[in-house]
């Protein structure tokens, strides 16, 4: 008996048609990835085989119930392209988010890192009468009756006439069991770490005594908390947090695998806490073309080198540059960390020569023309630049700066015209006059650098911000 309907086949070839006449051939699996076909799409082509189907006067408005039931079903269509998608991206480094993206890594067997736990203390300076200030430098370390370490997260200055301040810290280890609970005994952070060399030195950018000679100059010596005390009173947040995906993604591209290659020993460093960049390098400097004899070697005439002592090691270079908060020296410093991570990873016979990155530290100096804050004006210089909308701006430009130095590498330098974007990019600065990058402190008999010059790096340098604001003057 014949069909007079429309049939199964009917249907398939009228959508083979639309597919191929509107042009939905581009999604799906291509050779760029899984491109998931969106709702606009599913619903043209939806109203398209309808209107094949029966007939170009069917009523497709948008008050139409067929069109309504079209519209539900691309919806759905689209949600599972996008399901589809998801689960195709989520196979890959480059593209997995989330818990996919944390499978890879401890298939590759590195597992997503915790963040570090942040918070506040109050720092109370009790400073004797002949001191009028004391300066405590960002990554000081202090400590907890358990042994944690934490470390300041901002350059602080306590004077006779502002003694107290909030200021902002953060946990050295990362970790939820570092989210340091003052309600806890052994967890309530109370000493500074006498051993922090930062705190025997004085503070880059900023003038006054250092905390450690101010205790020991007093008779008799007293503990550096009993001039500045240390006020925790709220929970440090945010270890139990781990690495966002755009961060533990570049680290997993990285990762090597196989164990003894240099990219596997320099991911495993960079995972060390207090590290801040490491480069393996066989030799450092590469081939040295400023030689006489570079260019003009003659291979047939002399050996191009001698032979190896086979009595002696081979060494490979590794240079580090440790975070502000790192302790170098001492049997649980970074250096005898960095060590024992390269042990298991390092062939037999084959050892490293370990060297500590010399920062070299950069202030900001500028005149800054600003519109639309609250500043007090028809007052002085030094009234306007002691305002808390001075101060606020200021501290925002910091931030802004800090941000790009740290994203330096070793030997990068510091760029003139980067500190001048970042800076005109925040809202309320209109002009930036006299801008100079000024390495701290400089070498003696040596000038700052002219406005418009860069501070070079050398290649077991990195670059440092010294976060003061002293040297920033709003007009």
């Amino acid at each position: 008996m014949a069909d007079d309907g429309i049939n199964a086949a009917d249907v398939l070839a009228i959508d083979e048609q639309v597919a191929r006449t509107s042009g939905a051939d581009g999604y799906g699996l291509a050779d760029t990835g899984f491109i998931p076909k969106p709702f606009s799409r599913l619903l043209a082509e939806k109203l398209a085989l309808a209107r094949a189907l029966f007939g170009e006067d069917l009523d497709l408005g948008s008050g139409s119930a067929l069109r309504k039931i079209l519209e539900v079903s691309a919806l759905e269509d689209a949600r599972t392209w996008t399901a589809l998608g998801g689960l195709y991206d989520n196979q890959f480094v480059a593209t997995a988010r989330g818990d996919a993206l944390s499978r890879l890594g401890s298939e590759l067997g590195l597992p997503r890192p915790s963040l570090e736990a942040h918070g506040t203390v109050k720092l109370t300076a009790r400073l004797p009468a002949i001191v009028n200030g004391v300066t405590l430098p960002r990554g000081a370390r202090m400590l907890t009756p358990g042994g944690h370490h934490i470390a300041l997260d901002e350059a602080i200055t306590l004077t006779t006439a502002s003694p107290a301040r909030e200021a902002r810290i953060v946990a050295f280890y990362p970790g939820p069991e570092h989210n340091l609970d003052p309600a806890v005994a052994s967890q309530k952070i109370t000493f500074w770490n006498n051993d922090d060399p930062k705190l025997d030195s004085p503070a880059l950018g900023f003038q006054g005594n250092t905390l450690l000679t101010i205790a020991r100059t007093q008779q008799p010596a007293v503990p550096p908390e009993q001039i500045v005390s240390i006020d925790h009173t709220t929970r440090l947040q945010g270890g139990e947090l781990s690495w966002p995906d755009a961060r533990y993604r570049d680290l997993l591209l990285r990762a090597p695998r196989s164990i003894w290659t240099v990219d596997a020993i320099q991911v495993a460093l960079s995972l060390v806490p207090g590290v801040r960049q490491v480069q393996v390098r066989d030799r450092v400097g590469g081939v040295d073309a400023d030689l006489p004899i570079f260019g003009t070697f003659n291979f047939m005439e002399r050996l191009f080198g001698s032979e190896r002592d086979l009595a002696s090691p081979y060494f490979f270079e590794v240079v580090v540059a440790s975070t502000d908060s790192a302790l170098w020296d001492g049997a649980d410093g970074l250096g005898a960390a960095i060590d024992a991570a390269m042990q298991d990873l390092r062939p037999m016979g084959i050892l490293p020569r370990l060297q500590q990155a010399a920062p070299v530290f950069v202030a900001v100096q500028a005149r800054l023309v600003v519109r639309g804050l609250p500043l007090p004006r028809g007052s002085s210089g030094d009234v306007i630049n002691a305002s808390p909308a001075a101060v606020a701006l200021k501290r925002r430009l910091l931030a802004r700066i800090q941000r790009y130095v740290d994203g330096l590498s070793m030997g990068e330098p510091v760029r003139f015209a980067e500190v001048m974007w970042a800076m005109m990019n925040e809202p309320g600065v209109t002009d930036v006059q006299d801008l100079l990058l000024v390495p701290a402190p400089l070498a003696p008999g040596v000038t700052p650098p002219a406005s418009g010059q860069n501070v070079t790096i050398k290649p077991t340098q990195i670059a440092t911000f010294v976060d003061s604001d002293s040297l920033l003057q709003v007009v």
